[in-house]
């Protein structure tokens, strides 16, 4: 156990001794609302719980690590929301700021006392929140005023609880969405708490069946390419470029492979963002006669692996994807045919 999650552990159990013991203590700081919320409809003192310093744990950005759904077959695993989110924790601790939740909405202040927060959406939507804290866990819901008979969901329950192995989030839809069951279940971490893979031993010339000028075409009738160069200086540099159908520039990445303490590392910055590394940990032929490689990152959100392929007849693929399960998306590259030369 990381001793992040250790001293997280310790303070719910103390704070829930303390709650017995003292009374319930009202801020004398309000709270500042974004624009678009309302804090509504407060619940009686008698009904309100004393706010346990155990909430802090919540505090921090979570990355998903598994799911933990019962019975969930292989093609269906992935995390039960956002594979990263945000939590803040007020400094009273009687509230925690949402962010990247899913429901599209930044900065929502859930309290922890059962008050609603409505957010009023730019289509002229209220869509209302209602959190508590009880027994270690913390769980809202999210209402999104769907009549009956209406399309989409109406409603989402989020539970979230600290464990030994992490932050365990439980989230159930109603009405539940793509034939799955009640609930999903997922594990998230601190990026710090999760542990990254061994490195394979690898000098760069292990992956030089990568180099080359490779170029796709997409289902949507978009063009892929990845032009990369061959293996030198212990590197191998590259850049990506997506082009839909009406012949415009929508996505572009630049990657390298570079050599790294006995291992190679893959880093890719998608629209010049900041590098992500993703290290190498299997490499080597195929049953089919083929190269693969597989760089991980479990501390990223998504992806989490990326997996290059040549396969016997000189095609290329790059799939992304969680590091077990899911539906991963594939991309596949042929040669770039070389224009013929045109004689003086």
């Amino acid at each position: 156990m990381s001793p992040r999650l250790f001293l997280a552990l310790a303070l719910i159990a103390c704070s829930s001794l303390l709650a017995a013991a003292q009374p319930v203590a009202t801020p004398s700081t309000p709270t500042i609302q974004a624009p678009n919320q309302t804090q509504v409809q407060a619940p009686s003192t008698a009904s309100v719980q004393a706010a346990p310093e155990g909430v802090r744990a919540l505090d921090g950005e979570w990355i998903y690590v598994e799911d933990r759904t019962e019975n969930q077959p292989l093609e269906r695993l992935g995390p039960p929301m956002a594979s990263k989110f945000l939590m803040r924790v007020e400094e009273a601790a009687d509230a925690v700021i949402l962010n990247g939740h899913g429901s599209g909405h930044r900065d929502v202040r859930v309290a922890l006392d059962g008050s609603l927060t409505e957010v009023a959406e730019q289509s002229g939507r209220i869509v209302q929140y209602r959190g508590s804290w009880k027994d270690g866990t913390f769980e809202y819901e999210v209402d999104f005023g769907r009549q009956p008979g209406q399309p989409g969901i109406g409603v989402i329950r989020r539970s979230f609880q600290v464990t030994p192995e992490g932050l365990i989030v439980r989230v159930a839809v109603d009405p539940p969405a793509g034939g799955g069951g009640s609930e999903s279940v997922g594990l998230y971490r601190h990026a710090e708490d999760i542990p990254m893979p061994t490195p394979a031993k690898a000098v760069i010339a292990d992956v030089a069946w990568i180099a080359g000028d490779w170029v796709g075409t997409r289902s949507s009738g978009s063009s892929i390419e990845e032009r990369w160069s061959p293996p030198r200086g212990g590197a191998m540099l590259a850049v990506s470029r997506t082009v839909n159908a009406a012949g415009k520039m929508v996505a572009f990445e630049y990657l390298r492979i570079v050599e790294r303490e006995g291992g190679l590392v893959y880093a890719a910055q998608p629209g010049g963002a900041p590098k992500t590394d993703f290290v190498l940990t299997e490499f080597g032929p195929t049953e089919a006669g083929g190269k693969r490689a597989v760089f991980d990152n479990p501390r990223h959100d998504y992806p989490k692996r990326i997996v290059y392929e040549l396969s016997a007849d000189g095609k290329l693929s790059a799939t992304i994807g969680y590091m077990k399960g899911g539906t991963p998306r594939r991309y596949d590259f042929a040669p770039e045919a070389k224009e013929a030369s045109t004689p003086p």
